[in-house]
């Protein structure tokens, strides 16, 4: 394969990674608490690379060397649902899953039947001292900044929360963070609003003009790959005609 078309191969791969990044994002545009993907993108050199014996180029190749998260925190919007939740500043909602305790920064909770706070997909919000969180159905709720949830003037749990250096967590599904290996969670600064929900920091405006963009470089890229095949072909004709 000539070098046209190698370059332009690599161009279009890292691009469908960004069009599935993008895609994504955009899709959970209005998920509460969800934190956007982004790339880094980086140069990758063979170790079969030469140089251009007239330019002195090594050749390169274009690659997507990671995605990160961006946790920076989204606009929070007033719902007035008393079991809605949201984190202003640094922090994590701790929840009970099948696979251990994942985080969150969706707050939109729920009661189940018998008086337990969970996230939407039914998993127990967990308490700072431990376990699940118990309501009384029939008594209204008030939240204290610390997280401290009340009924009747009396304690009935606070909220587990926990902050993380940067990086320290991966996108577990489900809008959840699993801390990565060695990755221990710290107290969190930030205070608790009820009757919000945070909404996601997917700029959808952003990110549809970068889906457009990307989408153009790749058409581009695959005429770049048409024309080297073409090229190719070309040159291939002429010295069967040549040797003939």
């Amino acid at each position: 394969m000539d070098s046209i078309s190698i370059s332009a191969a690599s161009g279009m791969r890292a691009r469908m990674e960004s069009l599935e990044m993008l895609a994504n994002n955009l899709a959970n545009a209005e998920t509460g608490g969800y934190k956007a993907d982004r790339e880094f993108y980086s140069i990758y050199t063979g170790e079969e690379a030469t140089i251009d014996p007239q330019t002195g180029v090594v050749s390169t190749l274009p690659v997507i060397e990671s995605q990160w998260t961006d946790h920076s925190q989204g606009n929070l919007r007033n719902t007035s649902s008393p079991l809605d939740f949201a984190i202003d500043g640094a922090g994590f909602f701790s929840v009970q899953t099948p696979v251990g305790t994942r985080y969150t920064r969706n707050g939109s909770f729920r009661v189940s039947p018998g008086g337990a706070v969970t996230a939407l997909d039914g998993n127990p919000v967990l308490a700072k001292a431990g376990g699940p969180i118990t309501l009384q159905p029939n008594l209204p709720v008030e939240l204290s900044p610390d997280g401290s949830l009340t009924q009747g003037g009396q304690l009935v749990g606070q909220f587990a929360l926990a902050s993380f250096d940067t990086g320290a967590l991966g996108k577990a599904g489900l809008n959840y963070f699993a801390p990565l290996e060695g990755a221990t969670p710290k107290p969190a600064t930030g205070t608790v609003l009820q009757g919000t929900i945070e909404q996601s920091n997917v700029g959808t405006a952003e990110s549809a003009v970068r889906l457009v963009a990307i989408m153009r470089q790749f058409e581009m890229l695959q005429k770049a790959m048409n024309l080297g095949n073409e090229m190719n072909r070309r040159a291939i004709e002429e010295v069967a005609r040549v040797a003939a």
